[in-house]
């Protein structure tokens, strides 16, 4: 009987939007869904997304960050402060 192992996704809340989005393609569409729309914008992720934390974002958009863990635990991801 073979053992499946499971790939772990865990992103850090104070870890740059850009790696987190590098790491995990799928990261951007969550994201969008929760109305941080300039995600898709190939030079504000690349910008701003070097320096924008997840905590930052949550801030400065005006979105609780419990609502941001739970749309990536949704998503099968493991969400550390």
């Amino acid at each position: 009987m073979l053992v499946e192992e499971k790939m772990s996704k865990v992103i850090n809340l104070n870890q740059p939007v850009k790696e987190i989005c590098d790491a995990y393609p799928e990261a951007k569409e969550i994201l969008k869904g929760l109305g941080f729309v300039q995600i898709t914008n190939p030079m504000m992720l690349k910008t701003m997304g070097k320096v924008m934390t997840l905590t930052k974002g949550s801030a400065m958009m005006g979105v609780d960050i419990d609502k941001i863990k739970k749309a990536f635990e949704d998503k099968g991801y493991e969400v550390k402060d």
